[in-house]
């Protein structure tokens, strides 16, 4: 390094966001996550004794994957290499793996590559790292906010061990602000700013288990906050609210955030929650999710898990449907809230999701020919097939119902929609068994 160099990685140091100044170099000085990095867990067993093979930290952004990567960077005898998924190419990922392969063959010195945002990579450069994982010339570290199970390559998956890193908790968050507050060296000690108990407990709240996002939010408020008389900067509840102004909600329209949510929103109007119901729709609303997605969802559920025990779900639904699209925000949200709200208080039964499910089954499984009497007898000459033959016209009958196989041969006696005893369905189940018995 010559003296260029040095000035220039001493300023970028210094002028470096919060959060990278403060991110900890030993696993002492890591906070939270201690599921994975607690003194008995596998995870500190393996780094403290340099023996790590192929890792994937999964996790919400500001939870400290990159922190652990540099940690393991700062205690490892192996060489450790970075890149970034995002911008990487083949040509830097085959400038690490030449590199890798002279230390290990001259010096038998192995190297971790720290890949950050590996679902960035497409399947060809993830399938380019596969063999030398597999050999042992590389030890691979990935770093991605999506589930791994979803977006990263099976085999690298397969020869990984994954470790899911949580939300921090909120006496975590404070712990940091706390440091970023009074520590000298690497924190904002130096500019003598205290932080009032509410407006802590408020930043720790609102960063939603995001370090960065806490960091960043006292940073800037230190820094634009003037002076009180006595000297110091005050960190009021109304400044820390400046500050970080709106919650950044864990969800990500592209991610398996997104699936959760709406897991959750299903699941909810599913079992008869519209509280939790409510709670998911307003989550995605806030997060930007489009209203059509969410119409269509509601539409699914009012079929599959309400259905006939209220036929009147799905009209809702589909009304709301169609008022969303020709409304938009803000007041489509309350269309889907009173849509959301109605199908999750509504008496449920899955019986005609069952039925079709069953159904589409035995029609895979079960050749069967439709029975004669109910062929087509509108066409010349079907008569001498006997088509038609002996059918039954229902209106002729008590209660316009007749008793005649409709099913064919090979799957008779069948019973496929089972009606419930919820709502409407009740009345469904004993109409049929009314009119069967009379």
């Amino acid at each position: 390094m010559d003296l260029f160099d040095y000035v220039r990685e001493t300023s970028k140091e210094k002028e470096s966001p919060l959060a990278a100044r403060l991110r900890p170099t030993t696993l002492e000085e890591v906070v939270g996550q201690q599921h994975i990095i607690g003194k008995d867990k596998l995870l500190y067993r393996a780094i403290k004794a340099d023996k790590l093979g192929s890792i994937i930290f999964y996790g919400p952004p500001g939870t400290g994957k990159t922190t652990l990567a540099k940690v393991i960077a700062n205690t490892t005898s192996a060489e450790f290499k970075q890149i970034n998924a995002t911008a990487a190419g083949k040509k830097d990922m085959e400038l690490v793996v030449k590199e890798a392969k002279d230390l290990l063959g001259m010096y038998q010195k192995k190297t971790i590559l720290f890949v950050d945002e590996i679902h960035r990579f497409n399947k060809g450069q993830q399938d380019y790292l596969l063999p030398f994982v597999e050999d042992g010339t590389l030890i691979l570290i990935g770093a991605t906010t999506e589930n791994p199970y979803f977006e990263v390559n099976g085999a690298l998956i397969s020869r990984s061990s994954i470790f899911e890193l949580k939300p921090l908790e909120k006496s975590d968050i404070k712990t940091l602000l706390l440091r970023a507050i009074h520590e000298e060296q690497k924190g904002m000690g130096s500019f003598h700013a205290d932080i009032t108990e509410e407006a802590l407990e408020f930043l720790a709240d609102m960063a939603g288990g995001d370090a960065r996002n806490a960091l960043n939010a006292i940073e800037i408020g230190i820094l634009t906050t003037e002076r009180s008389e006595d000297g110091k900067i005050h960190i009021t509840l109304d400044v820390a609210a400046e500050c970080i102004q709106k919650r950044t909600v864990r969800y990500d329209k592209t991610g398996d955030n997104h699936y959760d949510t709406i897991s959750a929103f299903i699941k909810s109007m599913r079992g008869s929650d519209p509280d939790a119901a409510v709670y998911y729709l307003a989550k995605m609303l806030y997060a930007g999710e489009d209203v059509k997605f969410i119409a269509r969802r509601i539409m699914i559920c009012a079929s599959e898990d309400v259905g006939n025990a209220d036929p009147m779900a799905l009209t809702v639904a589909v009304s709301a449907s169609q008022a969303v699209e020709r409304i938009g925000m803000p007041e489509s949200q309350i269309i889907l809230s009173q849509a959301a709200s109605y199908v999750a208080c509504a008496p449920k039964s899955n019986a005609a999701c069952n039925a079709i499910s069953e159904a589409m089954e035995s029609v895979r499984t079960v050749r069967t020919t439709v029975p004669t009497h109910l062929q087509d007898a509108h066409y010349k000459g079907s008569a001498k097939l006997g088509h038609g033959i002996g059918y039954k016209y229902a209106h002729n009958y008590p209660n316009h119902y007749v008793d005649q196989q409709y099913l064919p041969d090979e799957i008779a006696g069948s019973n496929f929609y089972r009606p419930g005893d919820l709502g409407y369905e009740k009345t469904i189940k004993e109409h049929l068994e009314r009119i069967k018995k009379e």
